[in-house]
């Protein structure tokens, strides 16, 4: 049974945090983005015929789709930190195979690994949840989140450049040597999570993800190729489908799966992993259609350079990690629901406005630029919403699983546009060139798939107060002292205090049950005084955060007999590390 430990954390959790782990979602990011300039050139590069070249892309998406949820679970149960230097290691293993060789088979295999990677950002927002004060939480997991578009935007015109300028081999390079520095970075800066899940690691259920998702995820990034109702493709989705129940059957029976279908189930997880799948959509079809738009000759397209092109595109990371600190502000006053609202209008306005900006390449920058504002709040709320609905012992888990929702939300758009753009594309000498009509329908596609997830997000329930703004807290405190005396009689009670004792006001204190689920939390009170009532008699941990303090991770346990236990929080003094 999953259970949560904790161990003092170090107190290391100086600003050098998070721009570090934002540093650590920008490399995967830039590991994504490496081939997109030389993508119609692969098959020449590799010798190979176009349909074996596209399993260089292929295989990155299946590893990095297999990956991300089981990296977060083995992050929850043996170190986030860990995790997240494991995946980057690999990752730059995979690079440096890469850039050693031409053979097709060996390329396959360096961009496997390199998929592994993609953990790092789940494993990285659970980082900042177990280690940051709240006052910071918001715009730090914005950031990170926003991090996979932000590395994408800004490697565009880079790898261009090198691509058109140098041995396309030096891409790979390039990726390792980020790669070992954001290794070296996250073992000198960042602290190793205190919140661990107690339990053996579900490696039948890993095995059965996994599975299931290459049934589902191989024909939905090569049907295009073998044709949508090729036995094959027809096969594999069926087979996906089975293997996928099984899974779910057999996750739900076991004491520690790999990942809580019953958390999952829950209205705010299952909307906000559904509705991450329209914004990955939406994210994918802007990064798809103006690089080809921008670059195709005049008649077809816009007839610029790679390099312009990337140019052109990279506002749209650009502005994603303008709006984090935005993001933050709006989230605390008005909750992640409603910033994800405004971000899925915002995105609607510029695939809208996108419609008759198709003219000239400044036209597109302001299209990345709407898109990527939208982009940037909708990514920011997806972690917050989830955050605020799993307990920390599944944080990383939880949040693999998001970013799992946002890679199929890619993968189906690639299939759906690359469909798009073949059937409605004009035959030169052979050779099929994409439409400006076709890119319309792309932007039609991308806004229906923004509406669908606008209504997913307007059934999503609305945050408490206590979970939206510092100032709402402190407005209800009438009704926390009313929460305070009925608990007194049956729970735990007390006051949280500094290292010298003195009273500490507005410290977050959380009660986590022995199945590391959220049991309860509340505010002290300008005295320092919480309480807390106990749905059972049994074994918790109250874990305390302030601003300018260490968190407190202390275990007790409660007797289950209406009597209230006295326990005071002192928390450690918080040291910045140099």
């Amino acid at each position: 049974m999953t259970q949560t430990t904790t161990d003092r954390p170090s107190g290391r959790t100086g600003g050098a945090v998070v721009p570090v782990l934002a540093f650590a979602g920008i490399v995967v990011a830039v590991m994504q983005t490496l081939l997109v300039p030389v993508v119609k050139d692969l098959p020449h590069l590799l010798d190979a015929t176009p349909a074996d070249a596209t399993w260089v892309l292929t295989s990155t998406l299946l590893s990095g789709a297999v990956a991300t949820p089981i990296m977060g679970r083995l992050g929850d149960l043996h170190g986030k930190r860990r995790m997240l230097v494991a995946s980057l290691a690999v990752m730059v293993v995979g690079a440096l195979v890469s850039a050693f060789t031409s053979d097709l088979l060996l390329m396959i295999a360096g961009r496997t690994l390199q998929g592994f990677a993609m953990g790092a950002i789940p494993l990285g927002i659970g980082l900042m949840r177990d280690t940051l004060p709240r006052e910071r939480l918001g715009s730090a997991m914005a950031l990170m989140s926003s991090s996979i578009g932000v590395g994408g935007g800004l490697a565009l015109p880079a790898a261009a450049l090198v691509a058109q300028h140098s041995d396309w081999h030096a891409l790979y390079f390039g990726a390792a040597g980020l790669g070992v520095l954001a290794i070296a970075l996250t073992l000198t800066v960042v602290p190793e999570s205190p919140v661990r899940a107690r339990g053996a690691f579900d490696l039948p259920g890993a095995l059965g993800l996994s599975a299931g998702l290459v049934l589902f995820l191989l024909p939905v990034s090569k049907g295009s190729a073998w044709g949508w109702t090729s036995g094959t493709t027809l096969t594999l989705f069926a087979a996906a489908a089975v293997v996928l129940l099984l899974w779910g059957l057999m996750e739900l029976r076991v004491p520690a799966p790999l990942v809580d279908l019953r958390t999952t189930a829950r209205r705010e997880v299952l909307l906000t992993n559904l509705a991450s799948i329209m914004v990955g959509i939406s994210f994918f079809v802007v990064s798809l259609v103006l690089p080809q738009l921008l670059q195709l000759p005049a008649g077809h397209g816009l007839g610029q350079s790679m390099v312009v092109a990337g140019l052109c595109v990279a506002p749209l990371g650009v502005t994603m990690m303008f709006t984090a600190p935005v993001y933050a502000r709006l989230s605390a006053r008005y909750g992640p629901k409603t910033t994800l609202i405004l971000g899925l209008l915002i995105i609607a306005a510029g695939y809208g406005g996108g419609l008759g900006l198709m003219d000239a390449a400044w036209q597109t920058v302001v299209t990345s630029v709407v898109i990527g504002a939208g982009i940037g709040l909708a990514y920011s709320s997806l972690p917050a919403l989830i955050i605020g609905a799993v307990p920390a012992s599944e944080t990383g888990a939880a949040n693999g699983l998001n970013a799992l929702m946002r890679s199929i939300g890619t993968s189906v758009s690639s299939a759906v546009i690359g469909m798009v753009l073949a059937n409605t594309a004009d035959t030169v000498g052979g050779v099929g060139i994409p439409t400006t009509h076709g890119f319309r329908i792309s932007f039609l596609i991308a806004t229906a798939a923004v509406a669908v997830g606008l209504v997913l997000a307007l059934f999503l329930p609305a945050g408490r107060p206590s979970e939206q703004h510092p100032r709402l807290r402190a407005s209800s405190e009438e009704d926390a002292n009313l929460k305070r005396a009925e608990a007194a009689l049956s729970g735990f009670r007390g006051r949280v205090l500094d290292a010298a004792g003195v009273p500490v006001a507005r410290a977050e204190v959380t009660l986590i049950d022995r199945h590391g689920r959220r049991a309860g939390a509340t505010v002290s009170a300008d005295d320092g005084g919480y309480a807390l009532t106990v749905p059972a008699g049994g074994a918790y941990v109250l874990a305390a955060r302030a601003a300018g303090h260490a968190p407190l991770d202390s275990p007790a346990r409660h007797g289950g007999d209406g009597h209230p236990v006295d326990l005071d929080l002192s928390l450690p003094a918080e040291t910045v590390s140099a």
